[in-house]
């Protein structure tokens, strides 16, 4: 049976922030209280692209990202569409403002070890409100990135140690072919 929705879902321990779930011989996470994840490719008019740095614990690293958060996952945002939790990530996370939003495309994070799946934006007509940053548990510091340049400075940043998402490859790959 390939369909791990058929077998019986057990969950083994809970989190405000994580669910660990066995069905059958297979333990994934799921995130409660969520209906999805996104992540932001953001290029202003400058042609510069949006990028985010934050420690993540996990890794034990800085990591290079796209913005990005979780749609739904608290009670005043409970009913937000993908569109308007991106709206929110980029504005709260970067600074920035977009008109819009345009979904490029949607895939799993890991399918292997969870069930969360991230949708893909391209944030138009942006305008900077204010520094970002994130709210007062993140601590983000915001990279603007001439597209000219993107390739050697993520290698320098890798150089010095940071973790590069793969988003931000495939929000460069999906820019590219804009």
């Amino acid at each position: 049976m390939n369909d791990s929705t058929r077998l019986p879902h057990e969950v083994l321990a809970e989190t405000k922030f994580l669910r660990l779930v066995q069905a059958g011989h297979w333990t994934f996470a799921q995130r409660p209280n969520t209906i999805g994840a996104v992540g932001i490719v953001a290029i202003t008019d400058e042609q510069q692209i949006v990028l985010v740095e934050q420690y993540r614990i996990p890794l034990g690293a800085d990591t290079i990202e796209l913005p990005a958060g979780l749609v739904g996952d608290e009670s005043e945002h409970a009913n937000e569409t993908i569109e308007s939790a991106a709206l929110r990530e980029l504005l709260e996370e970067t600074g920035f403002e977009a008109r819009q939003m345009k979904s490029l495309v949607m895939g799993a994070s890991s399918g292997g070890l969870t069930d969360e799946c991230v949708t893909l934006l391209q944030a138009e007509g942006l305008v900077r409100r204010h520094a970002g940053g994130g709210n007062p548990e993140e601590s983000i510091t915001v990279h603007l990135v001439d597209l000219a340049e993107i390739d050697g400075w993520i290698q320098q940043q890798q150089q010095r140690g940071c973790v590069v998402d793969f988003k931000v490859y495939a929000g460069l790959y999906l820019a590219r072919k804009a």
